[in-house]
């Protein structure tokens, strides 16, 4: 594997390169701290390229510096490996290839073999870091994920943060456990066979502690505006290198096996080459040709250029975070018809027109936004689409940071779960989804007092217009108190109903891994349609097979369905279904204990009925 890029820090023997790209200034040096106080001081040279750098013997990791600006400013590198105190203070060197790796053999997992699990690091146990994750992930094997995907860790101001508001992006944060930690994290997730995918922010910084104006005016434009303010400068040549070599630090130093891009339709560029094109082919280049390594875009247009290969004119990336999907089934169960899910009418011809298309806006007027979305992506395979039913995003951006569950009966939760995992597309759960977790993920910071109020002001601001939410009754983003409401609650997972409702989960997910159905899932073997007013069905079959596997969703209301009146239903002749699970069965805590009824039912008659919301896993009686 190849790996080349000088900025940062490196060790090398008997001593330390420095190196950052700087247009703002006439001289800049590297100081050196012992103890808190400057130990020495050396001046950086430049290039042509205005790269300035130097090798100063005698350091090694663990040092700690700063850049100095004509004699003036102290800067963090803009590159820095680790803030060991904050990100307003000295950088320290690290030594990237010093730690021992224990997963010479891995080789990544391809995209269709992907069952993803989404953590916040902060939130996701009491001790909030890397390694006290590590004690969870015999349990996330076991639960039929595949792959872990972590929300942003570059370094943020404060104790706390989402980590959309990083500004140290090569810095793994500090409260988290430092590079070590992730290191740490990420092999031990190798060695039970997990993929490890990183979410990046290459659309913004954050807005405390970003102090790549002072080496550069040039890292931002104020000719292309995102909503956090001035662009990044991707026409400039030296701004894209260090977002590229961002990205290829994942890959080497931290042995990634994917980046989740955040917002790319804020990624502004009108480069001949775009710049997520270029990410993904210098990776590419780097990597054995057996090395699967995922990108994965969160895109709310709809684009189908995002995931077309390069060499058809696409930006190669291989999947897209599909959110209509969430927002028809959120609309269907939850009633939620404010703001964007004004656009969405949760009935079931809509899914089920969703599930045939990976997005339900392929080209039409959008009533939100007063303009078209969208565009065809039916030549797209299911895996490319990754679909949710609850994410970060959709739970945090709520007013009170509340979970899918809470909002709905436990039925209808179970048969969204299992209409999410069921389907052919790459499935995502926010951490604690699988048991009904009791706890909100709000939206915390730590920003300083003046800014914190500002972010506290806005955060009330921006539901002051939702029915049922004002003022006090959004949680300050600011309060300690708000963060440690968001951490998960372990032991509930082994109690009552929520234990009842993993046990579902585990099945489903572990049921994707084994179904020759569901393995490599592509438009050809499935089908999907609405049955009758609020159900829906998903038929695969197998070429060359008479094999069938039909799920059928029943999420309000009552049901009853005689199979043989609709062709998605009806079996081939002279076969007959029959039930391989019910999401009410008792074990899962609903009321169906006897699977045995149902299936007499359906052999005699051919009919399934049900006076609840709920899903059924049928396959062809051998």
């Amino acid at each position: 594997m190849s790996y080349e890029t000088e900025l940062g820090a490196w060790v090398a023997q008997n001593g330390v390169t420095f190196r950052v790209w700087t247009e703002n200034t006439q001289q800049i040096e590297v100081v050196i701290y012992e103890n808190g106080q400057e130990k020495f001081s050396r001046i950086l040279q430049p290039d042509k390229k205005n790269y300035f750098s130097d090798f100063a013997p005698g350091l090694k990791a663990g040092t700690q510096y700063m850049y100095r600006l004509d004699g003036d400013k102290l800067r963090a590198d803009p590159a820095s490996r680790y803030q060991p105190d904050t990100v307003h203070s000295y950088s320290q060197v690290v030594d990237p290839f010093a730690f021992e790796w224990h997963d010479s053999n891995w080789q990544g997992l391809p995209l269709e073999a992907m069952a993803i699990y989404e953590v916040h690091i902060g939130t996701a146990t009491e001790a909030g870091t890397f390694e006290a994750f590590i004690e969870k992930l015999d349990y996330v094997k076991s639960l039929g994920i595949t792959a872990i995907e972590i929300m942003p860790v570059a370094d943020f101001p404060g104790q706390r943060n989402w980590g959309y508001d990083g500004v140290d992006l090569f810095a793994p944060a500090r409260p988290y456990g430092g590079p070590e930690g992730l290191r740490k994290l990420v092999d031990a997730a190798h060695l039970r066979g997990l993929a490890v995918i990183q979410d990046v922010v290459y659309n913004h910084f954050g807005p405390d502690g970003n102090y790549l104006r002072d080496f550069s005016p040039d890292y931002f434009t104020d000719k292309e505006k995102t909503p956090w303010g001035d662009a990044v400068n991707y026409a400039n040549p030296e701004v894209r290198e260090f977002f590229v070599a961002n990205a290829l630090h994942w890959v080497y130093e931290y042995h990634m096996d994917g980046l989740r891009l955040d917002a790319t339709h804020a990624i502004l560029d009108h480069s001949p080459e775009h710049i997520l094109k270029e990410i993904v082919r210098r990776v590419r280049e780097s990597l054995p040709k057996d090395r699967h390594f995922i990108f994965f875009a969160e895109d709310e247009r709809n684009e189908v250029n995002l995931v077309q290969p390069i060499e058809q004119g696409g930006l190669g990336l291989d999947a897209v975070w599909a959110d209509d999907f969430h927002h028809q089934v959120r609309s269907s169960v939850a009633g939620d018809n404010e703001g964007y899910y004004a656009d969405f009418s949760g009935k079931a011809e809509d899914i089920a027109e969703t599930l045939g298309g990976g997005w339900f806006y392929a080209g039409q007027l959008s009533d939100f936004s007063g303009k078209p979305r969208g565009t065809n992506a039916t030549k797209i395979d299911p895996p490319h689409f990754v679909y949710c039913i609850q994410n970060h995003d959709q739970i945090g951006n709520r007013a009170i940071g509340d979970r899918l569950n809470d909002n709905i009966d436990l039925e209808s939760y179970r048969a969204a779960s299992a209409l999410l995992l069921l389907s052919p597309y790459t499935p995502l759960l926010f951490q604690g989804q699988e048991w009904a977790a009791s706890t909100p993920f709000l939206f915390f910071t730590d920003f300083n007092p003046e800014l914190g109020r500002l972010v506290t002001e806005g955060r009330r601001a921006e539901f002051a217009h939702f029915s049922g939410f004002s003022g006090e009754q959004v949680p300050d983003p600011q309060a300690i108190s708000t963060f440690e409401a968001s951490k998960l609650k372990w032991a509930e997972a082994q109690q009552g109903e929520h234990a009842q409702t993993l046990a579902l989960y585990r099945h489903l997910l572990n049921y994707r891994q084994t179904s020759p159905f569901l393995q490599t899932p592509t438009r050809q073997n499935f089908q999907a349609a609405c049955i009758a007013e609020d159900a829906i069905a998903i038929r695969y079959c197998l070429p060359n097979s008479e094999k069938i596997l039909l799920v059928l969703i029943n999420l309000k209301n009552d049901l009853e369905l005689q199979l043989n009146e609709q062709e998605i239903t009806r079996p081939p002749k002279g076969k007959s279904f029959e039930l391989v699970l019910s999401s009410n069965q008792a074990k899962y805590g609903g009321n169906e204990s006897d699977d045995l009824k149902i299936n007499q039912v359906l052999k005699q008659t051919g009919t399934i009925r049900s006076e609840h919301p709920v899903a059924y896993l049928l396959q062809i009686k051998e």
